[in-house]
């Protein structure tokens, strides 16, 4: 399944948002964890299934969120140890995304190469013939 950047960007950011509303509830300002696993899950899916600059931007957004929301629960970004830390695991989650799209991309024109898909008979009625064709062929068979 593959989503256009045009609708990947925004609902990967719809689903950063439920990701972090849900660690939230799961305690995650007193475990940053909580939040970032579900994040880079989200980064992985978004980067398996959209175009690249989308997942990238699903990548930002998800930092932006957990940064100003989880490590700094104002909405101010927080740039410190930790948010440098999920910096680098959500980019690792986008990578990982990007790679395994492409090796499944690549097994799937692999198995195709190999096998093709069946030719499809389609079935067609022959043209009507003349009267003087069908003449000639009983004339042949008699």
């Amino acid at each position: 399944m593959r989503i256009t950047g045009g609708f990947g960007f925004p609902l990967g950011c719809a689903a950063v948002v439920a990701a972090a509303i849900g660690a939230d509830v799961a305690g995650a300002t007193t475990h940053p964890l909580y939040a970032l696993v579900p994040l880079a899950l989200v980064v992985v899916a978004a980067a398996a299934i959209t175009a690249p600059a989308a997942a990238a931007g699903i990548a930002v957004v998800a930092w932006a969120v957990d940064s100003g929301f989880v490590l700094g629960r104002e909405g101010a970004l927080v740039f410190d140890t930790a948010s440098g830390r999920a910096a680098l695991v959500l980019g690792a989650a986008l990578v990982v995304g990007l790679l395994s799209r492409l090796v499944v991309t690549a097994a799937v024109r692999a198995r195709r190469r190999v096998h093709p898909e069946p030719h499809r008979f389609v079935a067609s009625v022959p043209s009507p013939r003349t009267a003087g064709q069908r003449r000639a062929d009983h004339a042949a068979s008699a």
